[in-house]
């Protein structure tokens, strides 16, 4: 939009999953005016697809995660989108970088013992971490940490147990051959988004709720506040008068950290998943030739990740580089060509990559996910009860909000 009105039944803050989401939901409703407010100056959010030699790579969320239940799935499938369906076999990056059959065996058997241990946890009144499930001096509690960065975006010491416990996955996990972004692309295509307008303010004083924009100041009788959760704890939205019980709670569910790296790869080897070291929470996971095209994907989650943001895309390239020498030895090395890296951390308008909840905090997502008066509605990974840290989770909240704010307006 190259205009910005000033007045409309419902603003929506954030053209991610939940924004796009509760958009269209809106839309539909058909008798209401509606505006979404992005201060990119694209749609998607943390879903970011771009293009290296001509092939589509997600420099942010990438897998259609529990698909057969996954909102996002069918409408893929409407729009046109290729899925492959066949589902990653994350279970043997072990034994693909190298570890015998019998510590792959010990490998799965601790994990399925430490997933069983945090959920015991999870039974308990306190709200513990689940590094108190770790056995102590556990030969594979390196490796676990690890996988906690790269599923949680944080290391175990930092996770509720009982929101951790509550998360819902089938198992089943697709990709699109387009990428992740194009898809919200597509699902915002025709909405009414002014981009590059970025929200500072809500003034819900008065009958009439303001919004304060770098393009001015729009009017609405309901707003839908869909940016992550660290955008409204580190108050980079204001709310006047102020709302520390939302406050509150978002810094109870921060914004973990999961970058990724991409290099054009030359060589002519089977799709498959490997890990950089079973003996060190800092290392990479890498995905070798998904879809069969000529790329590696190193996936990095954490504290780890936070010190490479720092470091910079060279450091980088240059630990990627070493740990695939590890692997597929010395002579890979001048078959790698760096492409790309994301900056999650960095990025003035996401500040991270999905939630995670604080030991203690494991409620959070149901108080962050309240209405204020019936009048600011929200919505985002983050206030997702049991599909958070995914686009599915955000999409569903989306159209729930918008769904509630349509019951007052009428």
């Amino acid at each position: 939009m190259t205009s910005v009105p000033s007045e409309v039944d419902v603003a929506v803050i954030g053209a991610g999953s939940a924004g796009i989401a509760a958009a269209r939901r809106l839309v539909e409703a058909g008798h209401v005016s509606v505006l979404v407010l992005e201060a990119r100056e694209r749609a998607g959010g943390r879903a970011w697809t771009v293009d290296a030699d001509g092939l589509p790579i997600d420099l942010g969320c990438e897998w259609l995660h529990s698909a057969d239940r996954n909102v996002l799935a069918p409408l893929a499938e409407k729009l046109g989108f290729s899925i492959n369906k066949q589902r990653p076999d994350w279970t043997t990056r072990l034994r693909n970088s190298g570890a015998s059959e019998a510590a792959e065996a010990d490998w799965n058997a601790e994990r399925d013992a430490f997933y069983w241990a945090v959920h015991r946890l999870a039974q308990q009144p306190e709200d513990a971490p689940c590094s108190a499930a770790l056995v102590t001096g556990g030969r594979w509690n390196a490796l676990l940490n690890a996988t906690s960065t790269w599923a949680n975006a944080v290391e175990l010491d930092c996770l509720s147990a009982k929101d951790n416990d509550r998360y819902e996955d089938s198992g089943v996990n697709w990709r699109l051959h387009r990428g992740y972004g194009r898809l919200f692309e597509a699902l915002a295509e025709g909405l009414p988004i002014a981009y590059g307008t970025a929200v500072s303010r809500i003034d819900h004083h008065g009958q009439t709720l303001a919004i304060e924009t770098n393009r001015g100041t729009v009017r609405a009788a309901r707003i839908i506040v869909a940016a992550p959760s660290a955008i409204i704890a580190e108050e980079r939205l204001v709310f006047d008068p102020p709302l520390p019980d939302k406050l509150a709670a978002a810094a109870g569910l921060p914004l973990g950290l999961a970058d990724k790296l991409f290099f054009h790869f030359d060589g002519d080897m089977p799709e498959r998943f490997l890990i950089g070291s079973t003996r060190r929470r800092e290392t990479m996971s890498y995905q070798l030739r998904p879809f069969g095209r000529p790329r590696i994907n190193c996936f990095f989650g954490g504290r780890f990740a936070a010190s490479l943001e720092r470091d910079g895309f060279d450091a980088m390239v240059a630990l990627a580089t070493d740990e695939l020498a590890g692997l597929l030895g010395g002579d890979v090395r001048r078959r790698l060509r760096p492409l790309a890296a994301s900056f999650w951390r960095q990025d003035e308008f996401a500040r991270g990559s999905y939630s995670y909840a604080l030991p203690g905090h494991a409620d959070d997502r149901a108080k962050l996910a309240a209405p204020v008066d019936d009048r600011l509605f929200f919505a985002g990974e983050a206030c997702s009860l049991n599909f958070f840290s995914t686009a599915h989770g955000a999409y569903e909240t989306g159209t729930a909000a918008a769904t509630a704010a349509l019951k007052t307006l009428r």
